[in-house]
């Protein structure tokens, strides 16, 4: 069996997020679970378990690690709702109904579904690859009252972050592995959202084929 690499001899985005977690401690987790809010490339994947593995190692305490990545993950997801209520409704329809193959019925309707799921959507969608980092912004586009987003975005964030953290933290040098088995979740929502994506397209083709 090949032992995990130290802290000290990670290389990539892992080493520098967790000399970054070492360097500042609690707000340098927030930082990196916050950066990857905004920049999918950054799996939280592979940074929570991470924060989990620092905590591990006495660089703060796991409810500190909790702590400090649940408020980066919020702090990041803050930034995507402002980002959708400065685009706003109108606007958004304007830019949604010029790509290819979509009208603006189909942002009406998902407007209308958001505005009765909001809730449900911004909770589960904190907990699900990719849509963690932008559904954030169709509840700014339709103005979520904060205090309700917040409340939703929060609780998501921290079941997400503790199963992350705490296996980080439990599997110690051997955090890489969370990572292998939250790949194989990640691949069936690709597939999931690529069947879905193809379904939609095939189905918008023959209605406008003329009868």
């Amino acid at each position: 069996m090949t032992k995990a690499p130290a802290a000290e001899e990670l290389t990539g985005v892992a080493g520098w997020a967790v000399g970054l977690m070492e360097s500042l401690g609690g707000p340098g987790a927030a930082l990196v679970v916050g950066l990857d809010n905004l920049f999918p490339p950054l799996p939280s994947e592979l940074v929570l378990p991470l924060a989990g593995f620092a905590a591990g190692r006495g660089t703060f305490g796991l409810g500190s690690a909790l702590f400090w990545t649940t408020f980066g993950s919020v702090a990041g997801a803050v930034v995507g709702y402002l980002l959708g209520r400065r685009l706003g409704h109108d606007r958004t329809r304007r830019l949604v109904s010029r790509l290819p193959l979509v009208d603006a019925r189909d942002f009406d309707r998902t407007a209308a579904w958001f505005a009765r799921h909001g809730g449900k959507a911004v909770f589960l969608g904190r907990m699900i690859p990719l849509f963690r980092s932008f559904v954030s912004v169709p509840a700014g586009v339709e103005r979520m009252p904060f205090g309700r987003f917040l409340l939703f975005t929060t609780a998501g964030s921290l079941v997400w972050n503790t199963a992350f953290v705490g296996a980080g933290y439990l599997l110690g040098e051997h955090w890489h592995r969370v990572e292998g088995y939250a790949s194989i979740f990640q691949y069936v929502v690709f597939a999931a959202i690529a069947a879905g994506a193809g379904v939609f397209v095939v189905r918008r083709i023959r209605a406008r084929r003329p009868g």
